[in-house]
């Protein structure tokens, strides 16, 4: 696990320098070495580099950037490749030599032997950029899931990459200009959804894409080499339930398996939910050491999950180390929140990731992490809260439901007109409305997708404010889904290539790897997504039963006794804190002087938000969202 930077471009007084200190400004990802390589070649000066946290062949011939022996050829990776050793007896029956023992070289190789195509043979997490110097070409690589991030600004002729925007920063000509439609989606999202970046002509690579940078006609062209919705796309597959069980736990012991791989200690993180649980109780079982598991309990019990997962690692045999938060801790973790994610992002689940991340950073250097199973297995409670909801509004026949949707419009419009500020009201009427032409799944989820601020709020919001702004949160994959792909299977979709890839997995990437943890996504494994999406519907949710085919499993090794229980976020009462104990903050960081240091919001609409949070607990998520932003800018934008 590592952090990568780089640049390619013609303008004058770049250098090893400028390399330097974009690369460095990650030495959280890499705090055991650096690498830097550059090339001043027919007027374009092309540089990567390199932080480097040692995980497999520990040595300095796996150092990176990394040339391969003709020097035509340079890479910088950040992940891993679980199979690389069998890719490695491959590519030497080919007649590759290796130097190293590390996946990189095998990286490298495999494009040299294959071309991009060599992406489609890696099992694991990644982003990688080659720099071929005979085609005088970038290629950008990222993975299936989007595990690891990877972005790009390209802008008078300069092209940027890095791990994080944070590296852009110290690139003489970057300039930190906000683009305004992103800052719609984060106020839409809660973060800002890929391809987009807070900064104006800066982007993410997309899971399952490789980026092409032509570096003598500065043009970029994007290809995808993997995407859920084809597999979604094919027909179920024709097997009886037990053999469905059967086969998803053996994907599952190799999943588990291979990100057990490592050079250095590898640990758990286990919440005592079923997918954290069915990582744990199969590596368990199949070792003769005891596993290091890691939890974080609160003293809230509300939030406390500590409890079960102790009883679970002792029912295993677990190494488990378990550490009661207080509440100060966590809010004190509130003022590094804007540096560690340098874009704005309001998941404050945030939080005890960054604690737990820290307890295992004491004992281990890689640590597995559960995430994945609720979009593949069908475990959200959203998931079956789409459903039942559309078809409640669908008992209801069309003409009334436009009738009752253009009728909550106009009186919305009166009662916001005359000042009015019953926010129960208002948001009654605007879910009428929004729900006027519900014909399908289809529309719902285009509604679901943007829950957090609804346009009613948005226009008064922002000064100005254009809803056009938000044509771009349309699911990109979601119209490619077959006529006949079920209701549970779009939800499933949708979330897996939206809220997983820029919100859950962004979360763990930078809460592990601002410790220097190398976190690990086991239930991720492509194989193990490419099965699930092609299940019967009824093998993953059936009668309000969720992810069954995974309990099924789970029961294998854990009394089903032990494991039932309603199902709990990972999270912190921060709307609680916000109203008491951290309500300074909202004057801090929400008056007129902080507001107007930009002049993106109205003050005024924005301290009626304020007042009535603090007054009812209402409009936690826009008042939340807020703070997170004027934060966030006065990290980044002063």
């Amino acid at each position: 696990m590592c952090g990568i930077a780089g640049f390619c471009g013609s303008s004058s007084g770049l250098g090893v320098e400028v390399l330097r200190k974009m690369t460095d400004a990650l030495e959280h990802r890499g705090p055991d070495s650096a690498g830097y390589e550059f090339h001043d070649e027919s007027g374009f000066q092309t540089a990567l580099g390199h932080r480097r946290l040692s995980i497999l062949d520990l040595s300095e011939r796996a150092s990176q950037p990394m040339k391969d022996e003709t020097g035509n050829y340079v890479i910088v990776l950040n992940g891993e490749i679980y199979n690389f050793r069998e890719l490695r007896k491959e590519l030497e029956r080919d007649g590759f030599p290796f130097f190293s023992d590390s996946d990189t070289e095998v990286v490298l190789k495999s494009y040299i032997r294959w071309g991009v195509e060599c992406v489609e043979k890696f099992i694991g997490m990644f982003a990688f950029v080659i720099h071929d110097r005979k085609l005088q070409k970038l290629y950008l690589f990222r993975d299936r899931a989007g595990v690891k991030p990877l972005y790009y600004h390209f802008r008078g002729g300069n092209f940027l990459f890095a791990s994080e925007t944070k590296s852009f920063h110290h690139f003489p000509q970057f300039a930190k200009e906000i683009d305004r439609s992103a800052l719609s989606l984060f106020f839409r999202f809660g973060y800002v959804p890929t391809p987009g970046s807070i900064y104006r002509d800066t982007f993410k690579v997309k899971p399952g894409h490789i980026l092409e940078y032509d570096i003598r006609a500065r043009k970029i062209s994007h290809s995808r080499y993997w995407s859920v919705v084809q597999f979604y796309n094919e027909p179920p597959l024709d097997i009886s339930e037990d053999e469905a069980v059967s086969e998803m736990e053996k994907l599952l012991q190799s999943a588990f398996q291979y990100r057990m791989v490592s050079d250095v200690p590898v640990g758990v993180f286990l919440s005592g939910g079923y997918d954290s649980s069915a990582v744990a109780a199969i590596l368990q079982s199949g070792s003769s050491s005891r596993l290091k598991t890691f939890t974080i309990g609160f003293h809230e019990n509300e939030y406390n999950e500590a409890n079960h997962a102790k009883e679970i690692a002792a029912h295993l045999g677990t190494d488990h180390t378990e550490y009661y938060c207080t509440t100060r801790e966590a809010q004190e973790l509130l003022e590094r929140l804007p540096r560690v994610y340098d874009e704005p992002f309001t998941d404050s689940s945030a939080i005890p990731t960054m604690l737990v991340s820290r307890l295992a950073r004491e004992q281990v250097t890689v640590a597995l992490s559960a995430d994945g199973g609720d979009e593949t297995l069908a475990g959200y409670n959203h998931t079956e809260m789409y459903i039942n909801r559309l078809h409640k509004n669908l008992r209801i026949p069309a003409p009334i439901r436009r009738m009752l949707g253009n009728r909550s419009r106009l009186f919305t419009s009166v009662v916001m007109g005359y000042g009015g500020y019953n926010m129960y009201l208002i948001a009654l009427l605007n879910r009428i409305w929004k729900y006027r032409e519900l014909h399908s799944c289809d529309d719902l989820l285009s509604i679901m997708t943007r829950p957090r601020c609804p346009s009613y709020k948005m226009s008064r919001l922002f000064r100005p404010y254009r809803d056009s702004d938000l044509d771009a949160t349309l699911f990109s994959g979601f119209h490619e889904l077959n006529r006949d792909v079920g209701d549970i299977e779009k939800s499933l979709a949708v979330d897996y290539q939206n809220y997983m890839s820029d919100d859950i997995l962004t979360k763990v990437d930078r809460a592990t790897m601002s410790l220097g943890l190398e976190g690990r996504e086991p239930l991720l494994d492509h194989r193990i997504v490419e099965f699930a999406a092609r299940l019967p519907t009824e093998y993953k949710y059936h009668n309000g039963e969720k992810k069954r085919i995974l309990k099924r499993i789970v029961h294998n090794y854990l009394p089903k006794e032990l494991m039932d229980r309603p199902k709990k976020g990972f999270s912190v009462p921060v709307e609680r804190w916000l109203r008491h104990e951290l309500s300074g903050y909202l004057d801090t960081y929400l008056n007129r002087k902080q507001l107007e240091k930009h002049g993106f919001f109205n003050h005024q609409y924005v301290e009626n938000l304020k007042r009535w949070y603090l007054k009812s607990g209402n409009d936690y998520s826009t008042v939340w969202s807020l703070l997170v932003f004027q934060m966030w800018f006065n990290e980044w934008m002063e």
